[in-house]
Protein backbone atom coordinates (compact mmCIF):
# COMPACT_ATOMS: atom_id res chain seq x y z
CA UNK A 1 0.00 0.00 0.00
CA UNK A 2 1.17 3.42 -0.72
CA UNK A 3 -0.62 6.88 -0.18
CA UNK A 4 0.00 10.47 -0.77
CA UNK A 5 -1.20 13.02 2.04
CA UNK A 6 -2.20 16.64 1.29
CA UNK A 7 0.24 16.56 -1.60
CA UNK A 8 0.91 19.72 -2.80
CA UNK A 9 3.42 20.89 -5.64
CA UNK A 10 4.52 24.23 -7.15
CA UNK A 11 6.36 25.42 -9.69
CA UNK A 12 6.83 29.30 -9.04
CA UNK A 13 3.13 30.89 -9.10
CA UNK A 14 1.76 27.05 -11.33
CA UNK A 15 0.29 24.53 -8.48
CA UNK A 16 0.72 21.44 -10.60
CA UNK A 17 -1.13 19.32 -7.40
CA UNK A 18 -3.40 20.78 -4.53
CA UNK A 19 -3.86 19.01 -1.34
CA UNK A 20 -4.19 15.48 -3.51
CA UNK A 21 -4.83 12.39 -0.61
CA UNK A 22 -5.15 9.50 -2.22
CA UNK A 23 -4.66 5.60 -1.47
CA UNK A 24 -3.52 2.75 -3.63
CA UNK A 25 -4.34 -0.53 -2.27
CA UNK A 26 -3.17 -4.41 -2.85
CA UNK A 27 -4.51 -6.70 -5.61
CA UNK A 28 -5.45 -3.26 -7.92
CA UNK A 29 -3.69 -2.17 -10.79
CA UNK A 30 -4.77 2.40 -10.86
CA UNK A 31 -4.19 3.44 -14.52
CA UNK A 32 -2.69 6.98 -14.10
CA UNK A 33 -4.65 9.55 -16.69
CA UNK A 34 -4.90 12.97 -17.53
CA UNK A 35 -3.85 15.60 -20.50
CA UNK A 36 -0.91 16.63 -21.80
CA UNK A 37 1.16 18.61 -18.81
CA UNK A 38 -1.35 17.22 -16.26
CA UNK A 39 1.42 15.85 -14.47
CA UNK A 40 0.88 12.24 -14.52
CA UNK A 41 5.14 11.62 -15.04
CA UNK A 42 5.69 14.19 -11.96
CA UNK A 43 3.30 12.34 -9.84
CA UNK A 44 5.44 8.89 -10.48
CA UNK A 45 7.83 10.77 -9.22
CA UNK A 46 6.23 12.26 -5.86
CA UNK A 47 5.59 8.48 -5.33
CA UNK A 48 8.66 7.45 -5.60
CA UNK A 49 10.66 9.95 -3.92
CA UNK A 50 12.15 11.17 -6.92
CA UNK A 51 10.69 14.64 -6.30
CA UNK A 52 10.02 16.11 -3.03
CA UNK A 53 6.22 17.79 -2.62
CA UNK A 54 6.32 21.57 -1.86
CA UNK A 55 3.95 20.07 1.15
CA UNK A 56 2.41 17.06 2.30
CA UNK A 57 3.99 13.58 2.20
CA UNK A 58 3.62 9.96 0.87
CA UNK A 59 3.77 6.71 2.73
CA UNK A 60 4.15 2.95 2.70
CA UNK A 61 3.85 0.10 5.01
CA UNK A 62 6.89 -0.38 6.99
CA UNK A 63 8.79 -2.70 5.59
CA UNK A 64 7.43 -2.86 1.63
CA UNK A 65 9.63 -2.17 -1.08
CA UNK A 66 8.89 -0.21 -3.89
CA UNK A 67 10.02 -0.16 -7.91
CA UNK A 68 10.32 1.83 -10.68
CA UNK A 69 10.87 1.65 -14.42
CA UNK A 70 13.98 2.99 -15.49
CA UNK A 71 13.59 5.56 -18.27
CA UNK A 72 17.30 5.76 -18.83
CA UNK A 73 18.16 3.27 -21.11
CA UNK A 74 22.42 3.78 -20.70
CA UNK A 75 22.27 3.65 -17.21
CA UNK A 76 23.82 0.41 -17.21
CA UNK A 77 25.89 0.26 -20.59
CA UNK A 78 28.92 -1.95 -18.64
CA UNK A 79 27.08 -4.38 -16.26
CA UNK A 80 25.63 -7.55 -18.06
CA UNK A 81 22.09 -7.95 -18.84
CA UNK A 82 21.17 -10.58 -15.95
CA UNK A 83 22.89 -8.57 -13.28
CA UNK A 84 20.55 -5.43 -14.24
CA UNK A 85 17.67 -7.46 -14.03
CA UNK A 86 18.96 -8.66 -10.84
CA UNK A 87 19.47 -4.62 -9.18
CA UNK A 88 15.57 -4.66 -9.26
CA UNK A 89 16.10 -5.58 -6.26
CA UNK A 90 19.29 -3.74 -4.36
CA UNK A 91 19.32 -5.11 -1.05
CA UNK A 92 19.13 -8.65 -2.92
CA UNK A 93 21.93 -7.85 -5.37
CA UNK A 94 23.85 -5.44 -2.36
CA UNK A 95 23.57 -9.04 -0.34
CA UNK A 96 25.17 -10.38 -3.62
CA UNK A 97 27.85 -8.29 -4.10
CA UNK A 98 28.70 -8.63 0.13
CA UNK A 99 28.56 -12.01 -0.14
CA UNK A 100 30.97 -12.78 -3.24
CA UNK A 101 33.73 -9.82 -2.15
CA UNK A 102 34.21 -12.20 1.45
CA UNK A 103 34.34 -14.96 -0.94
CA UNK A 104 37.27 -14.04 -2.95
CA UNK A 105 39.46 -12.19 0.22
CA UNK A 106 42.63 -14.42 0.10
CA UNK A 107 42.71 -13.81 4.39
CA UNK A 108 39.07 -15.10 4.74
CA UNK A 109 38.36 -14.95 8.61
CA UNK A 110 36.43 -16.58 11.68
CA UNK A 111 34.63 -13.12 11.56
CA UNK A 112 34.58 -13.32 7.84
CA UNK A 113 32.79 -16.61 7.85
CA UNK A 114 30.33 -15.97 10.74
CA UNK A 115 29.11 -12.83 8.26
CA UNK A 116 28.80 -15.11 5.44
CA UNK A 117 27.00 -17.03 7.31
CA UNK A 118 24.25 -14.22 8.03
CA UNK A 119 24.41 -12.82 4.66
CA UNK A 120 23.21 -16.49 2.87
CA UNK A 121 20.74 -16.67 6.11
CA UNK A 122 19.44 -13.27 4.34
CA UNK A 123 20.11 -14.63 1.01
CA UNK A 124 18.52 -17.46 1.36
CA UNK A 125 14.90 -16.06 3.17
CA UNK A 126 15.49 -13.94 -0.15
CA UNK A 127 14.64 -16.25 -3.03
CA UNK A 128 18.49 -15.74 -3.60
CA UNK A 129 19.30 -19.03 -5.10
CA UNK A 130 16.59 -18.52 -7.87
CA UNK A 131 17.23 -14.80 -8.59
CA UNK A 132 19.59 -15.53 -11.62
CA UNK A 133 16.45 -18.20 -13.08
CA UNK A 134 13.57 -15.84 -12.13
CA UNK A 135 15.77 -13.21 -14.10
CA UNK A 136 15.98 -15.35 -17.22
CA UNK A 137 12.64 -16.15 -16.76
CA UNK A 138 11.38 -12.35 -17.05
CA UNK A 139 13.41 -11.67 -19.67
CA UNK A 140 12.58 -14.56 -22.13
CA UNK A 141 9.02 -13.81 -20.98
CA UNK A 142 9.48 -10.58 -22.87
CA UNK A 143 11.57 -11.91 -25.87
CA UNK A 144 14.63 -11.55 -24.50
CA UNK A 145 16.55 -14.97 -25.69
CA UNK A 146 18.82 -16.85 -23.43
CA UNK A 147 21.61 -15.92 -25.61
CA UNK A 148 21.59 -12.25 -24.75
CA UNK A 149 21.50 -12.41 -21.00
CA UNK A 150 25.25 -12.79 -20.28
CA UNK A 151 25.86 -9.71 -22.87
CA UNK A 152 26.81 -6.60 -21.62
CA UNK A 153 23.77 -3.83 -21.92
CA UNK A 154 25.80 -1.79 -24.19
CA UNK A 155 25.73 -4.21 -26.86
CA UNK A 156 21.95 -4.80 -27.17
CA UNK A 157 19.49 -2.41 -29.05
CA UNK A 158 16.97 0.35 -27.89
CA UNK A 159 14.72 -2.13 -27.82
CA UNK A 160 16.52 -4.86 -26.23
CA UNK A 161 17.61 -2.11 -23.38
CA UNK A 162 13.85 -0.98 -22.49
CA UNK A 163 12.75 -5.06 -22.24
CA UNK A 164 15.59 -5.44 -19.76
CA UNK A 165 14.68 -2.08 -17.90
CA UNK A 166 11.15 -3.61 -17.62
CA UNK A 167 12.15 -7.11 -16.27
CA UNK A 168 14.29 -4.89 -13.69
CA UNK A 169 11.65 -2.90 -12.62
CA UNK A 170 9.30 -6.43 -12.55
CA UNK A 171 12.17 -8.75 -10.75
CA UNK A 172 11.75 -9.74 -7.17
CA UNK A 173 7.57 -9.18 -6.46
CA UNK A 174 7.87 -5.47 -5.31
CA UNK A 175 5.28 -4.80 -3.06
CA UNK A 176 4.38 -1.62 -4.89
CA UNK A 177 5.78 -1.36 -8.71
CA UNK A 178 5.16 2.41 -10.39
CA UNK A 179 5.40 2.22 -14.82
CA UNK A 180 5.66 4.90 -17.02
CA UNK A 181 4.80 3.97 -20.58
CA UNK A 182 6.06 0.47 -20.29
CA UNK A 183 4.63 -0.86 -23.60
CA UNK A 184 6.89 1.94 -25.69
CA UNK A 185 9.22 0.03 -27.97
CA UNK A 186 7.33 -3.36 -27.04
CA UNK A 187 6.00 -5.83 -30.05
CA UNK A 188 2.83 -6.90 -29.28
CA UNK A 189 3.65 -10.15 -27.94
CA UNK A 190 5.61 -9.18 -25.49
CA UNK A 191 3.09 -6.88 -24.45
CA UNK A 192 0.80 -9.79 -23.94
CA UNK A 193 3.01 -11.17 -21.54
CA UNK A 194 3.17 -7.92 -19.59
CA UNK A 195 -0.49 -7.82 -19.54
CA UNK A 196 -1.07 -11.72 -18.18
CA UNK A 197 1.93 -10.81 -16.01
CA UNK A 198 0.57 -7.52 -14.44
CA UNK A 199 -3.15 -9.24 -14.30
CA UNK A 200 -1.93 -12.12 -11.88
CA UNK A 201 0.23 -9.24 -10.40
CA UNK A 202 -0.95 -9.90 -6.22
CA UNK A 203 0.14 -6.13 -4.86
CA UNK A 204 0.05 -2.81 -5.73
CA UNK A 205 0.91 -1.27 -9.53
CA UNK A 206 0.09 2.40 -10.51
CA UNK A 207 0.70 2.86 -14.07
CA UNK A 208 0.75 5.65 -16.55
CA UNK A 209 0.01 4.85 -20.57
CA UNK A 210 -1.18 5.45 -23.34
CA UNK A 211 -2.24 2.27 -24.77
CA UNK A 212 -6.22 2.23 -24.54
CA UNK A 213 -6.59 -1.62 -24.91
CA UNK A 214 -3.72 -2.44 -22.07
CA UNK A 215 -5.50 0.08 -19.81
CA UNK A 216 -8.86 -2.07 -20.41
CA UNK A 217 -7.07 -5.14 -19.61
CA UNK A 218 -4.21 -5.13 -16.75
CA UNK A 219 -6.58 -1.74 -14.62
CA UNK A 220 -8.52 -2.53 -12.14
CA UNK A 221 -8.91 1.46 -11.01
CA UNK A 222 -8.13 4.75 -13.08
CA UNK A 223 -6.81 7.53 -11.21
CA UNK A 224 -8.01 10.70 -13.30
CA UNK A 225 -5.58 14.16 -12.91
CA UNK A 226 -7.51 17.08 -14.08
CA UNK A 227 -7.64 20.19 -12.42
CA UNK A 228 -4.55 19.74 -9.89
CA UNK A 229 -6.72 16.48 -8.29
CA UNK A 230 -6.55 13.03 -8.26
CA UNK A 231 -10.35 11.51 -8.65
CA UNK A 232 -10.60 7.43 -8.34
CA UNK A 233 -12.92 5.29 -10.00
CA UNK A 234 -13.21 1.68 -10.21
CA UNK A 235 -13.01 0.08 -13.40
CA UNK A 236 -10.69 -0.26 -16.56
CA UNK A 237 -10.55 3.03 -18.91
CA UNK A 238 -13.55 2.14 -21.02
CA UNK A 239 -15.58 2.05 -18.33
CA UNK A 240 -13.76 5.68 -17.14
CA UNK A 241 -14.81 7.27 -20.51
CA UNK A 242 -17.89 6.17 -20.97
CA UNK A 243 -19.28 6.65 -17.25
CA UNK A 244 -17.46 10.00 -17.08
CA UNK A 245 -19.05 11.01 -20.70
CA UNK A 246 -22.43 10.02 -18.56
CA UNK A 247 -21.94 11.82 -15.85
CA UNK A 248 -21.06 14.96 -17.95
CA UNK A 249 -23.91 14.58 -20.02
CA UNK A 250 -26.71 13.87 -16.79
CA UNK A 251 -24.78 17.28 -15.34
CA UNK A 252 -25.41 19.37 -18.97
CA UNK A 253 -29.49 17.46 -19.03
CA UNK A 254 -30.25 18.92 -15.09
CA UNK A 255 -28.54 22.32 -16.05
CA UNK A 256 -30.53 22.16 -19.29
CA UNK A 257 -33.66 21.70 -17.01
CA UNK A 258 -32.91 24.09 -14.31
CA UNK A 259 -32.35 26.90 -17.39
CA UNK A 260 -35.78 26.01 -18.60
CA UNK A 261 -37.25 26.68 -14.67
CA UNK A 262 -35.30 29.93 -14.69
CA UNK A 263 -36.76 31.44 -18.01
CA UNK A 264 -40.28 30.29 -17.20
CA UNK A 265 -40.06 32.04 -13.46
CA UNK A 266 -38.23 35.05 -15.22
CA UNK A 267 -40.80 35.08 -17.82
CA UNK A 268 -43.85 35.05 -15.19
CA UNK A 269 -41.96 37.70 -12.96
CA UNK A 270 -42.10 39.92 -15.98
CA UNK A 271 -45.19 40.01 -16.67
CA UNK A 272 -47.49 39.59 -13.52
CA UNK A 273 -44.85 41.80 -11.19
CA UNK A 274 -47.29 44.87 -11.72
CA UNK A 275 -49.93 43.39 -11.66
CA UNK A 276 -51.39 43.01 -8.03
CA UNK A 277 -54.13 40.02 -7.90
CA UNK A 278 -50.53 38.05 -9.28
CA UNK A 279 -47.73 40.00 -7.14
CA UNK A 280 -47.98 37.69 -4.32
CA UNK A 281 -47.56 34.62 -6.88
CA UNK A 282 -44.73 36.76 -8.59
CA UNK A 283 -42.87 37.28 -5.48
CA UNK A 284 -42.85 33.63 -4.31
CA UNK A 285 -41.43 32.48 -7.97
CA UNK A 286 -38.79 34.98 -7.19
CA UNK A 287 -37.99 33.83 -3.99
CA UNK A 288 -38.08 29.71 -5.83
CA UNK A 289 -35.50 31.49 -8.37
CA UNK A 290 -32.62 32.02 -6.14
CA UNK A 291 -32.55 29.39 -4.91
CA UNK A 292 -31.95 27.72 -8.18
CA UNK A 293 -28.41 27.08 -8.55
CA UNK A 294 -26.36 25.25 -11.90
CA UNK A 295 -24.12 22.69 -10.93
CA UNK A 296 -20.91 24.09 -12.09
CA UNK A 297 -18.92 22.68 -15.31
CA UNK A 298 -15.83 23.00 -15.46
CA UNK A 299 -14.30 22.31 -19.13
CA UNK A 300 -11.92 19.33 -18.42
CA UNK A 301 -8.27 19.75 -19.19
CA UNK A 302 -8.62 17.21 -21.79
CA UNK A 303 -8.52 18.28 -25.19
CA UNK A 304 -9.39 16.46 -28.01
CA UNK A 305 -8.10 17.57 -31.60
CA UNK A 306 -10.77 17.23 -34.73
CA UNK A 307 -9.14 14.70 -36.85
CA UNK A 308 -11.04 13.87 -40.29
CA UNK A 309 -9.96 12.57 -43.23
CA UNK A 310 -12.01 13.79 -46.51
CA UNK A 311 -11.23 11.86 -50.15
CA UNK A 312 -11.17 14.95 -52.78
CA UNK A 313 -12.36 11.64 -55.30
CA UNK A 314 -13.40 8.41 -55.12
CA UNK A 315 -11.28 5.83 -55.70
CA UNK A 316 -11.36 3.57 -58.85
CA UNK A 317 -11.66 -0.51 -58.76
CA UNK A 318 -7.83 -1.16 -59.02
CA UNK A 319 -6.30 0.50 -55.94
CA UNK A 320 -2.53 -1.02 -55.86
CA UNK A 321 -0.99 -4.34 -56.97
CA UNK A 322 2.26 -5.40 -55.80
CA UNK A 323 4.05 -8.28 -57.30
CA UNK A 324 7.19 -9.86 -56.15
CA UNK A 325 8.80 -7.25 -54.28
CA UNK A 326 12.44 -8.67 -52.66
CA UNK A 327 14.45 -6.30 -50.36
CA UNK A 328 17.48 -7.27 -48.21
CA UNK A 329 18.83 -5.08 -45.27
CA UNK A 330 22.73 -3.61 -45.59
CA UNK A 331 23.55 -6.78 -43.73
CA UNK A 332 22.48 -9.01 -46.07
CA UNK A 333 19.38 -9.99 -44.19
CA UNK A 334 16.02 -10.72 -46.65
CA UNK A 335 13.37 -8.09 -45.29
CA UNK A 336 10.58 -8.63 -47.93
CA UNK A 337 10.86 -11.86 -49.87
CA UNK A 338 8.89 -11.89 -52.63
CA UNK A 339 5.68 -10.08 -50.93
CA UNK A 340 2.42 -9.88 -53.35
CA UNK A 341 -0.64 -7.86 -52.51
CA UNK A 342 -3.57 -6.94 -54.41
CA UNK A 343 -5.52 -4.07 -52.23
CA UNK A 344 -9.06 -3.41 -53.02
CA UNK A 345 -11.74 -0.67 -52.58
CA UNK A 346 -12.62 -0.17 -48.94
CA UNK A 347 -9.31 -2.06 -47.92
CA UNK A 348 -8.05 -1.12 -44.17
CA UNK A 349 -5.04 -3.17 -43.89
CA UNK A 350 -2.67 -3.43 -40.60
CA UNK A 351 0.19 -4.85 -41.29
CA UNK A 352 1.65 -6.61 -38.03
CA UNK A 353 4.77 -9.07 -36.56
CA UNK A 354 7.74 -8.42 -35.07
CA UNK A 355 9.46 -7.75 -38.50
CA UNK A 356 8.71 -3.62 -37.98
CA UNK A 357 11.73 -2.80 -39.99
CA UNK A 358 10.56 -4.63 -43.30
CA UNK A 359 6.62 -2.79 -42.53
CA UNK A 360 8.50 0.22 -42.55
CA UNK A 361 10.60 -0.53 -45.82
CA UNK A 362 7.92 -1.99 -47.49
CA UNK A 363 5.70 1.53 -46.93
CA UNK A 364 9.20 3.46 -47.99
CA UNK A 365 9.12 1.66 -51.14
CA UNK A 366 5.55 2.07 -51.91
CA UNK A 367 5.60 5.83 -51.44
CA UNK A 368 9.36 6.25 -53.04
CA UNK A 369 11.33 6.70 -50.97
CA UNK A 370 13.31 3.39 -50.99
CA UNK A 371 13.77 0.90 -53.67
CA UNK A 372 13.55 -2.75 -54.10
CA UNK A 373 15.73 -5.18 -55.33
CA UNK A 374 13.02 -7.18 -57.29
CA UNK A 375 9.44 -6.98 -57.91
CA UNK A 376 7.26 -4.26 -59.03
CA UNK A 377 3.86 -2.54 -57.84
CA UNK A 378 1.57 0.06 -59.30
CA UNK A 379 -1.02 2.15 -58.19
CA UNK A 380 -4.27 2.61 -59.94
CA UNK A 381 -4.64 6.64 -62.04
CA UNK A 382 -7.67 7.66 -59.79
CA UNK A 383 -5.77 7.02 -56.80
CA UNK A 384 -3.79 9.48 -54.50
CA UNK A 385 -1.29 8.47 -51.72
CA UNK A 386 -0.76 10.94 -48.21
CA UNK A 387 2.16 8.94 -46.29
CA UNK A 388 2.96 9.41 -42.39
CA UNK A 389 6.50 8.02 -42.28
CA UNK A 390 7.53 6.16 -38.71
CA UNK A 391 10.55 8.92 -38.36
CA UNK A 392 9.94 12.30 -39.20
CA UNK A 393 12.82 14.40 -38.72
CA UNK A 394 13.25 15.40 -42.12
CA UNK A 395 9.81 17.16 -42.42
CA UNK A 396 10.92 19.91 -39.85
CA UNK A 397 14.05 20.80 -40.39
CA UNK A 398 12.97 24.31 -41.52
CA UNK A 399 12.79 27.69 -39.83
CA UNK A 400 9.36 28.23 -40.12
CA UNK A 401 6.09 29.14 -38.35
CA UNK A 402 3.53 26.04 -37.76
CA UNK A 403 1.20 28.28 -40.27
CA UNK A 404 3.97 28.62 -42.71
CA UNK A 405 5.00 25.75 -42.35
CA UNK A 406 1.49 23.95 -43.01
CA UNK A 407 0.89 26.61 -45.56
CA UNK A 408 3.25 24.83 -48.14
CA UNK A 409 0.66 21.85 -48.47
CA UNK A 410 -2.82 23.36 -48.39
CA UNK A 411 -4.36 24.52 -51.39
CA UNK A 412 -6.22 27.45 -49.91
CA UNK A 413 -2.80 29.60 -49.74
CA UNK A 414 -4.96 31.66 -46.75
CA UNK A 415 -3.69 32.35 -42.82
CA UNK A 416 -7.12 32.60 -41.58
CA UNK A 417 -7.95 29.47 -43.32
CA UNK A 418 -4.71 27.42 -41.71
CA UNK A 419 -4.93 29.27 -38.53
CA UNK A 420 -8.60 27.47 -38.61
CA UNK A 421 -7.54 24.65 -39.39
CA UNK A 422 -4.46 24.30 -36.79
CA UNK A 423 -7.07 25.49 -34.06
CA UNK A 424 -8.50 22.07 -34.75
CA UNK A 425 -5.31 20.45 -34.34
CA UNK A 426 -4.47 22.28 -30.52
CA UNK A 427 -2.53 25.15 -32.28
CA UNK A 428 -3.91 28.05 -31.39
CA UNK A 429 -3.41 31.98 -31.22
CA UNK A 430 0.21 31.98 -30.55
CA UNK A 431 0.97 28.68 -30.38
CA UNK A 432 0.13 28.59 -34.62
CA UNK A 433 3.56 30.86 -34.81
CA UNK A 434 5.89 28.56 -33.05
CA UNK A 435 8.24 27.24 -35.36
CA UNK A 436 8.63 23.60 -36.63
CA UNK A 437 11.83 22.63 -35.70
CA UNK A 438 11.49 22.93 -32.17
CA UNK A 439 8.49 21.13 -31.83
CA UNK A 440 7.80 18.06 -29.29
CA UNK A 441 7.01 14.80 -30.95
CA UNK A 442 3.38 14.93 -30.37
CA UNK A 443 3.30 18.08 -31.80
CA UNK A 444 5.14 16.85 -35.07
CA UNK A 445 2.49 14.23 -35.19
CA UNK A 446 -0.46 16.48 -34.84
CA UNK A 447 1.38 18.94 -37.53
CA UNK A 448 1.88 15.85 -40.42
CA UNK A 449 -2.01 14.37 -39.21
CA UNK A 450 -2.88 17.99 -40.81
CA UNK A 451 -1.08 17.61 -43.29
CA UNK A 452 -2.51 14.45 -44.06
CA UNK A 453 -6.14 15.72 -44.07
CA UNK A 454 -5.30 18.41 -46.27
CA UNK A 455 -4.28 16.24 -49.02
CA UNK A 456 -7.27 14.72 -49.87
CA UNK A 457 -5.74 11.63 -50.95
CA UNK A 458 -7.99 8.83 -51.24
CA UNK A 459 -5.33 5.80 -49.80
CA UNK A 460 -3.52 6.68 -46.83
CA UNK A 461 -0.78 4.85 -45.42
CA UNK A 462 0.62 5.18 -42.01
CA UNK A 463 3.75 3.67 -39.91
CA UNK A 464 3.24 3.47 -36.34
CA UNK A 465 0.81 7.38 -35.68
CA UNK A 466 0.05 6.50 -32.56
CA UNK A 467 3.80 7.49 -31.47
CA UNK A 468 4.08 10.72 -28.97
CA UNK A 469 0.87 11.30 -28.91
CA UNK A 470 -1.82 11.52 -25.45
CA UNK A 471 -4.68 9.42 -25.30
CA UNK A 472 -7.24 11.95 -25.98
CA UNK A 473 -5.22 12.52 -29.65
CA UNK A 474 -5.18 8.69 -30.09
CA UNK A 475 -8.85 8.01 -29.67
CA UNK A 476 -9.51 11.25 -32.42
CA UNK A 477 -7.16 9.05 -34.45
CA UNK A 478 -9.00 6.05 -34.59
CA UNK A 479 -12.31 7.82 -34.69
CA UNK A 480 -11.07 9.84 -37.78
CA UNK A 481 -9.67 6.36 -39.27
CA UNK A 482 -12.64 4.35 -38.72
CA UNK A 483 -14.71 7.22 -40.57
CA UNK A 484 -12.42 7.22 -43.34
CA UNK A 485 -14.22 6.30 -46.59
CA UNK A 486 -11.23 5.23 -48.55
CA UNK A 487 -8.26 2.86 -48.14
CA UNK A 488 -5.87 2.47 -45.51
CA UNK A 489 -2.42 0.98 -44.90
CA UNK A 490 -1.10 1.02 -41.71
CA UNK A 491 1.27 -0.45 -39.02
CA UNK A 492 0.34 0.48 -34.74
CA UNK A 493 1.63 -1.57 -31.75
CA UNK A 494 -2.03 0.25 -30.47
CA UNK A 495 -4.10 -2.97 -30.20
CA UNK A 496 -7.33 -1.28 -29.64
CA UNK A 497 -6.66 1.38 -32.93
CA UNK A 498 -6.09 -2.06 -34.95
CA UNK A 499 -8.54 -4.10 -33.77
CA UNK A 500 -10.97 -1.56 -34.64
CA UNK A 501 -9.92 -0.01 -37.69
CA UNK A 502 -8.51 -2.88 -39.69
CA UNK A 503 -10.65 -5.22 -41.78
CA UNK A 504 -7.54 -6.82 -43.31
CA UNK A 505 -4.42 -8.51 -41.41
CA UNK A 506 -1.13 -9.59 -43.32
CA UNK A 507 2.21 -10.56 -41.35
CA UNK A 508 5.21 -9.91 -43.31
CA UNK A 509 7.69 -13.16 -42.20
CA UNK A 510 10.87 -14.27 -43.32
CA UNK A 511 9.02 -16.12 -46.16
CA UNK A 512 6.42 -14.09 -47.58
CA UNK A 513 3.28 -12.69 -46.05
CA UNK A 514 0.07 -13.86 -44.30
CA UNK A 515 -3.15 -12.46 -45.68
CA UNK A 516 -6.52 -12.89 -43.93
CA UNK A 517 -9.49 -10.95 -44.54
CA UNK A 518 -10.30 -10.73 -40.31
CA UNK A 519 -10.66 -8.53 -37.62
CA UNK A 520 -7.26 -8.29 -35.83
CA UNK A 521 -8.66 -10.35 -32.70
CA UNK A 522 -9.53 -13.15 -34.83
CA UNK A 523 -6.56 -12.90 -36.57
CA UNK A 524 -4.56 -14.00 -33.35
CA UNK A 525 -7.17 -16.49 -31.62
CA UNK A 526 -7.29 -18.74 -34.53
CA UNK A 527 -5.38 -21.81 -34.24
CA UNK A 528 -4.84 -22.25 -38.06
CA UNK A 529 -3.34 -18.75 -37.64
CA UNK A 530 -0.99 -20.10 -35.36
CA UNK A 531 0.32 -22.76 -36.72
CA UNK A 532 0.82 -20.29 -40.05
CA UNK A 533 3.02 -18.01 -37.80
CA UNK A 534 4.63 -20.66 -36.81
CA UNK A 535 5.50 -22.79 -39.89
CA UNK A 536 6.29 -19.08 -41.48
CA UNK A 537 9.08 -18.14 -39.10
CA UNK A 538 10.73 -21.42 -39.13
CA UNK A 539 11.00 -22.48 -42.79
Amino acid sequence: MISANGVTLRFGKRTLFENVNIKFSPGNCYGLIGANGAGKTTFLKILSGEIEPSQGDVTMNPGERLSVLKQDHHAYEEEVVLQTVIMGNHLLYEIMKEKDALYSKPDFSEEDGIKAGELEAKFAEMDGWNAESDAAQLLNGLGLETEFHDKLMKELTETQKVKVLLAQALFGNPDVLLLDEPTNYLDLEAIEWLEDFLINFENTVIVVSHDRYFLNTVCTHIADIDFGKIQVYTGNYDFWYESSQLALKQMKDANKKKEDKIKELQEFIRRFSANASKSKQATSRKKLLEKIELDEIKPSNRKYPYIHFEMDREPGKEILFVEGITKSSSEGKKMLNNVSINVQQGDKIAFVGPMGAAKTELFEILTDNSAQESGEYRFGITTSVAYFPKDNSSEFSQDLSIVDWLMQYSKIKEETFVRGFLGRMLFSGEEALKKVNVLSGGEKVRCMLAKMMLSGANVLIFDEPTNHLDLESITALNNGLEAFKGVILFTSHDHQLVQTVANRIIEITPNGIIDKRMTYDEYLESDEMAKKREAAYEM
